[in-house]
């Protein structure tokens, strides 16, 4: 399950194998899938991580 957070009244969702963050639960999920099953990152995924700032 991705982590959820609440950071600077927005909420985000990280992927708790590589620890990049996503302002959707479903994008997260899919990265902390690809990341599980392959132990390396999908860049069609993380294209669309935001920072967490």
């Amino acid at each position: 399950m991705v982590k959820e957070i609440r950071k600077n009244n927005r909420q985000l969702y990280q992927c708790e194998e590589c620890g990049f963050f996503y302002s959707d639960r479903e994008l997260a999920e899919k990265c902390q899938a690809w990341c599980k099953e392959h132990k390396s990152c999908n860049l069609d995924i993380t294209k669309f991580a935001v920072v967490d700032k």
